[in-house]
C-alpha cells in the first residue's frame, strides 16, 4: 500500500513540475523541438569523391562538407584555355595583317589621286585609271574583312572566357560547403557514389533556428500575436524554461474536414503555432541543441496577463 501512495506522490510531483498550473490566460501544447533543415546537393551529375563529416558533427559556414569528382571540368578548362591563347594569336594575327592591309590601302589611295591628276591631263589612259581605282578598292576591302576577323576574334575570346568561368564556377561547386553553422543530420552518399544532379550527399541542421511546433484551438490561436513571448519546458529538462516567441500561426486548420457545420466541430480546429527559440540564447549554446526532444509549448493569449514564476526564464538544467 505504501509502494502504491510513493508512487502515486511521485507521478503527482513529476505531473506538477512538468506542467505548472497556468494562471487564466496562458495556455500550452505538446510539441518537440525542430530546426531548419538544408540539403547539401550536387549541383551536376558526377561520382562523389570525398566526404569530411559524419553525423552529429558541428560544422561552421563555409566549410567544404563534401567534394565531387571535378577531373572533367578541370580538363574543360584546360581546353578553354587552349582556345583562349589559340584566339588571342589569331587576333594578334589579323591586326598585324590589318595594319599592313591599311598602309597598303593609304598608299593606294595617294596614287589613285595622283593617277587621276595624270589622266585629267591626258597623260595616262582610262586603262590605266581603272587598274589603281580597282587596285584602291579591293584594298580597302580587304582591310574591312582583316578588321571583320579582328573583331571576330576578339568576340571568340570573350565567348571562350565566359565559357572558361562557367567551368570555374562549376569546379568550385564540386566542393560542396555549409550554407550555416550547424550540425549534420544525416549522411546520404558514400565516395564512390555516382549521384544525379540535385542528388543530396547530407542533410544539415540550422541550429540558430531551432523552434517548437504546437497545436491550440481556433479560438485560442486566433488572440495570437506574431512576436509575443512564449515559454518552452522540455521533457528531458522540466526544470529549465527556454524563452522563446510566437513566430508563426497557420492560416489554415488541421486535422479538420475541410467542410465544418456546426459549432461543436468548429471548437476541435486546431491550428498549427510556430515558437522560436531566442537566436541569442541558440548562438550559445549551439552545441546543447537537441532536436526531437519532446516538451510543452506555452503562450499568452494577451500580453497584460503575468507569466507565473514557474514559467519564468531559467536556462540551467
Amino acid at each position: 500500500m505504501l509502494s502504491v501512495v510513493l508512487l502515486g506522490l511521485s507521478l503527482f510531483l513529476w505531473y506538477a513540475l512538468r506542467q505548472p498550473a497556468l494562471p487564466e490566460g496562458v495556455v500550452s501544447g505538446n510539441g518537440r523541438i525542430e530546426a531548419t533543415e538544408y540539403d547539401i546537393a550536387a549541383k551536376q551529375a558526377g561520382r562523389l569523391d570525398s566526404v569530411f563529416v559524419n553525423e552529429g558533427d558541428m560544422v561552421v559556414a563555409g566549410r567544404t562538407l563534401a567534394r565531387m569528382n571535378e577531373d572533367d571540368l578541370v580538363a574543360s578548362l584546360d581546353e578553354c584555355e587552349a582556345q583562349i591563347r589559340l584566339a588571342r594569336n589569331e587576333k594578334l594575327r589579323a591586326s598585324a595583317m590589318a595594319a599592313q592591309q591599311a598602309g597598303e590601302s593609304s598608299l593606294a589611295d595617294k596614287d589613285y589621286a595622283r593617277y587621276r591628276k595624270l589622266f585629267d591631263q591626258d597623260v595616262i589612259s582610262r586603262q590605266e585609271l581603272d587598274h589603281a581605282l580597282t587596285k584602291r578598292e579591293g584594298l580597302n576591302s580587304a582591310v574591312s574583312a582583316t578588321q571583320a576577323q579582328v573583331a571576330e576574334a576578339g568576340s571568340a575570346i570573350e565567348a571562350v572566357i565566359a565559357k572558361s568561368r562557367i567551368i570555374r564556377n562549376n569546379i568550385e561547386d564540386c566542393r560542396l560547403k555549409a550554407p550555416v553553422d550547424g550540425r549534420v543530420l544525416y549522411r546520404l552518399a558514400e565516395p564512390g557514389e555516382v549521384l544525379p544532379a540535385g542528388g543530396r550527399v547530407l542533410t544539415v541542421l540550422d541550429l540558430s533556428d531551432a523552434y517548437m511546433t504546437i497545436f491550440l484551438p481556433s479560438e485560442m490561436a486566433g488572440r495570437l500575436v506574431i512576436g509575443s513571448e512564449a515559454r518552452i519546458v522540455l521533457d528531458a529538462f522540466p526544470r529549465m524554461v527556454i524563452p522563446a516567441s510566437v513566430s508563426f500561426v497557420s492560416s489554415r486548420a488541421q486535422f479538420t474536414p475541410k467542410e465544418v457545420e456546426t459549432s461543436s466541430e468548429r471548437e476541435m480546429l486546431m491550428f498549427r503555432i510556430k515558437l522560436k527559440i531566442d537566436p541569442e540564447l541558440l548562438r550559445t549554446r549551439l552545441k546543447d541543441i537537441k532536436t526531437g526532444l519532446t516538451g510543452v509549448g506555452y503562450v499568452r493569449l494577451s500580453s497584460s496577463v503575468a507569466w507565473p514564476e514557474a514559467l519564468q526564464p531559467r536556462i540551467s538544467r
